[in-house]
């Protein structure tokens, strides 16, 4: 970001909250860009016993990880997974947990992972490459992004 959104005066870097932020030096404005989180939401998606996860054509070939996307404006994070379930893969879907929220901070972004079952036949959307079933006991969490989520669901779902 170069400008300011409000007044479009060059942007400068100064200590603000003690953090380095890009704002409008224009004694009028007060514009700051505090470049928050994004929220995001994933799912463990269940079907017949078994997980399934994406490969999304935007990630590497060997990529496989849990649906997710984002918000839309004026929606919930339960709507909006349910949504995401239903656009990458065709299903319908029950939320039956919350699993939790996780800081995803390569990405700047603030995860809010659920674990869905779903139903339905499966239509694989436009945005994904491929997909794969798991038995929930062969399925292993990886380090980064929804991983943590993923390792969390399997310590806490026999419990």
């Amino acid at each position: 970001m170069k400008y300011c959104p409000l007044c479009r005066e060059n942007l400068k870097t100064s200590l603000i909250d003690g953090q380095s932020r890009l704002n409008c030096p224009a004694e009028s404005c007060h514009y700051v860009f505090w470049e928050n989180p994004t929220p995001v939401v994933a799912a463990i998606v269940e079907l017949d016993g078994k997980i399934i996860l994406v490969q999304s054509k935007s990630w590497g070939t060997k990529m496989f990880g849990l649906v997710s996307g984002f918000l839309e404006k004026g929606e919930t994070p339960d709507k909006a997974i349910l949504r995401e379930v239903k656009e990458e893969l065709g299903l319908d879907g029950k939320i039956r947990s919350f699993i939790g929220y996780y800081s995803f901070f390569k990405m700047n972004q603030l995860i809010l992972v659920f674990h869905i079952e779903a139903w339905g036949e499966i239509v694989v959307g436009q945005e994904l490459a491929a997909i794969k079933y798991i038995p929930p006991e062969k399925l292993r969490p990886w380090s980064a992004g929804t991983g943590p989520a993923v390792k969390d669901w399997l310590e806490n779902r026999n419990s």
